[in-house]
């Protein structure tokens, strides 16, 4: 079995993916063969892995561990993120267990079922660290949640049963670092509290050494060695982003040539599809929160994917975003509907099984002439698919429920493996799609927006992810005695 190493973190987006992104690929760079690993993510941002011995077409992991992955310059698998939570409701989600749907279940009754995941947790941790020099685990939340902790298989769980030591993760940002790293300390029995070998200060601003009497004094009360503070990593806003929470904070920037704006459904999923526009010199995009009109000097919405279609559409309603998007149709603005986007673009989303809820059957926004009928069978897999309009190849993936039908799906927006996929206006300014994926391949996204009037292209969007992530592993090179958290490693 591989050497480890596991952080967790003080508490929920205190920045432990990008770290542990980072930290993988610092080990690549020194020539470790390194893989990643976190045994329960909540997340509705998604991402198709291969799932070895398995034809069925891969199944589904938190786009964390994608990029982690990708960090390590290895193959996504779906035993990189064993149990992944999709939230449906506020009190439900649906339970992936090794990258296929496991069932559904309500927060008290997944708690009950946890006992029976760690087998699958542990299953696929001796699968990752096959032929891996090291594995670097991603914790969940944090491990101070003690009225969690009989049953945990995200944090201290998951440690003291494999037997990996911790780093602690502590975010200065949020204020009271030092009251979180110590508070850990105080509450965590002595069984979890010797798992953690020291901790990190992470998105620090200003001088560092300002924290030099903040280190003397968690080290008074915990202990613990500082492994180091890492300074507020720039180069991690040009990531995949998997939590929503990350879009709360979000504000517009310079005002450019495109608008783009994409509504902050209650369930959005996959948001990262946006990321390669939000790269374009050209192109501004804006989340709208709920509440918030869309902006009328939008050329372009783009109506994101959903863990929830008919719940989100009606939350669509309650906002008033589908007068707005009226409006902006009048205006001429264009519209692009991603996965479960594309379907509330329809005239009727159906779902007589109850599978998303117990609404079973919607009215659509009507701006394209299709309608969607849930099924319970989930397509899962990464594709090879074209632009018929331009002409040039697309790269992406799809993870969706239902099947769309209709006369303007005549007018195909993609054609993937093979096949017609989506549905474009007559007019040719509305379109849908269940490709994930679809503005990073560069060509047609310089086509695309060059249609709309504007300047696009130059950019090789996998090659910046590439130089993020480079940058990011040199910062924790710097700010962080790597050396003594690889050599803890056990």
């Amino acid at each position: 079995m591989a050497r480890a190493i596991m952080l967790q973190g003080t508490g929920s987006d205190v920045g432990k993916t990008v770290l542990v992104a980072g930290l993988c690929r610092a080990a690549r760079n020194r020539g470790l063969k390194v893989r990643p690993f976190k045994p329960q993510n909540m997340s509705n941002n998604a991402a198709v892995a291969d799932t070895p011995g398995d034809n069925s077409g891969g199944g589904e992991i938190g786009r964390a561990q994608w990029l982690q992955a990708i960090a390590c310059g290895v193959v996504p698998s779906v035993h990189m993120n064993p149990v992944l939570l999709k939230p449906q409701t506020d009190v439900g989600a649906q339970v992936v267990v090794q990258g296929k749907v496991f069932g559904e279940a309500r927060a008290r009754d997944y708690q009950a079922l946890k006992g029976r995941l760690m087998d699958a947790v542990l299953d696929s941790w001796g699968k990752v660290g096959e032929g891996a020099d090291l594995v670097i685990v991603e914790g969940a939340g944090s491990p101070a949640e003690i009225n969690l902790r009989s049953r945990d298989i995200a944090n201290m769980g998951f440690a003291t049963r494999a037997d990996v030591p911790v780093v602690l993760v502590g975010d200065i940002d949020r204020g009271g670092v030092i009251a979180s790293i110590a508070g850990t300390h105080l509450i965590l029995p002595e069984e979890d509290r010797r798992m953690i070998v020291g901790y990190l200060i992470n998105k620090f601003r200003g001088d560092v050494s300002l924290f030099d009497d903040g280190i003397k004094a968690i080290e008074s009360v915990t202990g613990w060695r500082c492994f180091g503070v890492v300074p507020w990593l720039k180069a991690a806003a040009r990531l995949p982003s998997e939590d929503s929470v990350v879009l709360e904070r979000l504000v517009s920037g310079e005002k450019r040539a495109l608008k783009v704006a994409v509504p902050m459904l209650s369930r959005i999923a996959n948001f990262d599809d946006l990321d390669p526009l939000k790269a374009e010199p050209q192109v501004e995009v804006v989340f709208v929160p709920p509440g918030q009109h869309l902006p009328e000097d939008a050329g372009l919405v783009v109506i994101p994917g959903s863990k929830s279609t008919i719940g989100d559409l009606l939350r669509f309603r309650e906002n008033g975003w589908d007068r707005d998007l009226v409006a902006h149709r009048k205006r001429g603005g264009h519209v692009v509907g991603i996965c479960g986007g594309f379907q509330m673009l329809g005239r009727v989303v159906r779902d007589p099984d109850g599978i998303e809820g117990s609404v079973t059957e919607t009215e659509g926004l009507g701006l394209l002439d299709v309608e969607t009928l849930m099924e319970p069978e989930k397509t899962v897999r990464n594709v090879s698919a074209r632009s018929p309009q331009f002409d040039l190849p697309l790269e992406g993936y799809e993870i969706h429920l239902g099947r769309t039908t209709g006369p303007d799906t005549l007018r195909p927006s993609a054609v993937i493996n093979g096949a017609a996929d989506g549905a474009v206006s007559v007019d040719g300014k509305v379109s849908g799609t269940y490709l994930h994926g679809l503005f990073s391949a560069d060509a047609f996204r310089a086509k695309f927006l060059e249609n709309l009037g504007v300047k696009g292209g130059g950019i090789d969007y996998r090659a910046e992810v590439e130089r993020a992530l480079d940058e990011v592993a040199a910062e924790l090179e710097t700010h962080l005695d790597c050396d003594a958290i690889f050599g803890l490693a056990r």
